[in-house]
């Protein structure tokens, strides 16, 4: 006889034996929602203990749904999808994973980095059209002594501040939540956001997505910009405007852009975006490696577990256990 129900919202995963096998140590059984939309969940989740979500969206409405709740577990560091205010209302802990795949997604923003400085990309269109020339790509500069501007400093932008201290960028960082002890610690220096804006070569974000970051980068800030300067996001896709990131970039008030999310995990041929030369996309990526997705699995479903059998959570964002 079960002792738990799980519901997972939607499933992007080949298989879910090791949610399973996690989740029958402790006699819960893990059902499917039959879709992301907010009436299947409903369907299958009113009487769940708890709840692993991946994309969906988990409003209010789904939320006031659930009786029995202890925990709504995200498998993935950013809880923009889940109404958290809702869920403290409702006595739900919201969990999420924060440090699963630090390493990937920094090396991922670097290998952006340099593939947008060393025009590597347009290069291999080049050489593949039968072209041995680099002159239509003129002028490159050395990465030594040009100025990276980082909004938002949590463990990736610093784990990122490590890799890049070497290449001899000066870094400068916008992020109101960073103390000044970890300024000092890693040796950046803390500026305002017009500021990282004006002198910066290359700025990449690594802000959460609240209200009060939704389109930190929009038409104004992107007429601030440098004329040469590049833009790199592997956060969240709504951080950036992206009518107005199109228009930058087709009027090259920028040089250039690189993107692995955008404000719609879908995209077609008719995004605009992609019709653009001075554009790199990478299809929401950057977190993965084999060994992070298996961190990112364990580590939802062990907060399920710990929830549902009363020990201390270790990724709550709401409240603690």
């Amino acid at each position: 006889m079960r002792e738990y129900k799980v519901v997972l919202s939607d499933n992007v995963f080949p298989s879910l034996e090791l949610e399973k096998s996690k989740l029958d140590k402790i006699r819960a059984v893990l059902v499917e929602s039959p879709s992301n939309k907010e009436d299947d969940i409903i369907s299958v989740a009113t009487d769940a203990d708890a709840l692993l979500v991946g994309y969906a969206h988990i409003t209010e409405k789904v939320i006031k749904s659930l009786k029995n709740c202890k925990i709504i577990s995200r498998y993935g560091i950013g809880v923009d999808n889940i109404d958290v205010e809702a869920a403290t209302q409702q006595g739900i802990n919201v969990t999420n994973v924060p440090d699963y795949c630090v390493d990937e997604v920094s090396n991922h923003t670097l290998a952006l980095l340099l593939t947008l400085a060393r025009k590597i990309v347009a290069l291999d269109r080049t050489v593949k059209s039968g072209v041995w020339s680099f002159n239509t790509y003129r002028p490159m500069y050395r990465l030594n002594g040009k100025v990276l501007g980082l909004i938002g400093f949590g463990k990736i932008a610093r784990d990122l501040v490590k890799k890049v201290k070497p290449l001899g960028f000066r870094i400068l960082i916008y992020d109101p939540y960073t103390s000044v002890e970890t300024l000092k610690e890693y040796n950046v220096e803390f500026v305002s956001l017009t500021e990282i804006l004006k002198q910066s070569d290359f700025i990449s974000l690594h802000a959460p997505l609240t209200l009060e970051t939704k389109h930190i980068i929009s038409k104004k800030e992107l007429q601030i910009m440098k004329k040469t300067a590049y833009l790199i996001n592997t956060s969240r896709g709504s951080l950036i405007d992206e009518e107005a990131l199109y228009r930058a970039l087709k009027e090259k008030w920028i040089s250039g852009a690189a993107l692995d999310v955008l404000s719609s995990e879908e995209i077609d041929s008719t995004h605009p975006l992609i019709k653009l030369e001075n554009i790199i996309l990478t299809p929401h990526v950057a977190f993965y490696s084999e060994e992070s997705l298996k961190d990112l699995r364990v580590k939802a479903v062990d907060e399920v577990i710990r929830a549902l059998t009363g020990v201390t959570l270790h990724y709550c964002v709401n409240q603690k256990m």
